[in-house]
């Protein structure tokens, strides 16, 4: 990895309101709960649970604890530093102001990368579903479609997104709620034809730790990467009228129930069916209500995941779109990305226009390269796409990394110069930062460990080690000008 250069003395932390964002004030806080609810319920927990639960058995439950009090801890400390300087880049933006324009510029792209690619993983499997339902459409055409009413979408109001986002996230959350209540009736002997289950399911075949504890240390590996999602919720926040109240409550509310839906769903799975009955690759919820007699359990849940994959896509799309529009506004992107709809252009963080625009050039560049990750996959799924996909495989933890760093940072500075600001703290500031750094650092020395997982370290390492080379580069050719 490239040395960094010491970076100049960092701005303070502002004192008083920032200056508005030329984008539109368009979410309600009742987007952004429920972005923060239903955004990391993805297809990762309703099939991706299923290989967790293969290697780590009843264990899995303790492998969701740790892989969420991680994700949780990191949205916390994410929530602080937004809570007192809201912005459309959140993280990006917080990196630069703590460690130097260096980090803000790695963490952006990366990020930026790591979500137009996921893009295409999520767009062609929810077609290869809609192609399941309509087998006469090509599962390209119904990619295409995807894209284009999201594109659309985003293009047009913020609020559309919002929309979309919360009528998403309410299926899924509310799917979340009724398979717990079904769950727990079932466990209990409450539903016709049912005797109560007891714990037969949790100690036999194996105990509870069948596989022990490298179990669910493999459970860990699996599931941690399901999390990802949460970080919208924050860049969301500075299109809010309140953005520090926003993002407050928002990381309040989600963080826990997130916790609940996950470890509560695997304790419902693996107390019901033995965990020998899972397979990866295979929907536990299906096998669930396939089990307590719910009629077309595969139909629904195939819903239910096709829903989840599109929330998936319209989210990553507005996230990209603003992380780079983000990026223009600080230099470290091309500045044509600035360019608002209403004939506003962002400038050192102000809009000359009228403020309320959407960056619709953003939007386009963003979809422009989720576009040519699409075909990479439907044309070379197992060469040049796998390589892609491998090289953002574990850019989610470095990015979490950089944002406890920054948090490191930002709190003192924080606590030092506004501690007004810090509506939204982290708890036991600052152990649970450097356990939290900690805990990041050891899955990615597990993986490094496990044959699955190598490949995405070693090639993440690569884009990330080639993002920060870009990075020293721009700063030293910026000091050369000045010099």
């Amino acid at each position: 990895m490239p040395e960094v250069p010491p970076s100049p003395t960092p701005p303070p932390v502002p004192t008083a309101a920032p200056p508005p964002e030329p984008l539109a004030h368009g979410l309600k806080q009742r987007h952004l709960t429920m972005l923060g609810l239903g955004g990391v319920i993805g297809a990762g927990l309703f099939v991706g649970s299923g290989a967790g639960i293969a290697v780590a058995g009843p264990a899995i439950v303790v492998s969701y604890l740790i892989a969420g009090a991680l994700a949780m801890l990191v949205m916390r400390m994410l929530g602080e530093m937004s809570a007192a300087m809201p912005a459309s880049g959140s993280f990006s933006v917080h990196a630069e102001r703590a460690l130097g324009r260096w980090a803000g510029f790695s963490v952006g792209w990366l990020y930026w990368f790591l979500l137009v690619v996921v893009l295409a993983v999520e767009a062609t499997a929810a077609a290869q579903i809609a192609h399941g339902w309509v087998p006469a459409v090509e599962p390209w055409a119904w990619v295409l479609l995807f894209m284009v009413v999201f594109t659309a979408a985003n293009l047009t109001a913020v609020k559309n997104f919002g929309e979309f986002e919360f009528w998403f996230a309410a299926l899924k959350v509310g799917a979340i709620v009724v398979f717990l209540v079904l769950g727990l009736l079932a466990v209990l002997g409450l539903l016709p034809d049912t005797d109560p289950v007891g714990t037969a399911n949790l100690t036999g075949r194996g105990g509870f730790l069948p596989n022990g504890w490298s179990g669910v240390v493999s459970g860990v590996l699996t599931v941690v990467f399901a999390f990802g999602g949460l970080e919208v919720v924050t860049i969301a926040a500075a299109e809010t009228d309140d953005p520090a109240r926003a993002v407050g409550r928002a990381v309040r509310s989600a963080v826990v129930r997130i916790l609940f839906f996950y470890v509560g769903s695997m304790l419902v799975i693996v107390t019901v069916l033995p965990w020998t009955a899972q397979r990866a690759g295979l929907s536990p919820y299906v096998k669930v209500l396939d089990a307590i007699g719910v009629p077309s359990a595969g139909q629904i849940m195939n819903i239910v995941v096709f829903v989840a994959l599109l929330s998936a896509l319209n989210a990553n799309l507005y996230g990209s779109s603003r992380m780079i529009f983000s990026l223009a506004e600080r230099g470290e992107a091309p500045r044509g990305l600035l360019k608002v709809s209403g004939g506003g252009r962002a400038s050192g963080g102000r809009s000359p226009g009228r403020a309320g625009g959407v960056p619709r050039r953003a939007v386009l560049a963003s979809v422009a390269f989720g576009f040519v990750s699409v075909l990479l996959n439907l044309l070379w799924p197992d060469t040049v796409f796998l390589y892609l996909l491998n090289s953002v495989g574990a850019v989610l933890l470095f990015v979490w990394a950089l944002i406890a760093a920054s948090q490191l940072r930002l709190r003192a500075r924080l606590e030092r110069e506004a501690p007004e600001a810090l509506s939204l703290r982290m708890w036991c500031f600052p152990f649970l930062t450097w356990l939290t750094l900690a805990g990041l650092l050891g899955v990615l020395v597990l993986m490094l460990t496990d044959d699955a997982a190598r490949p995405q370290v070693l090639w993440s390492t690569g884009a990330t080690a080639l993002v920060l080379l870009v990075a020293v580069g721009r700063g030293r050719r910026e000091r050369g000008k000045r010099a």
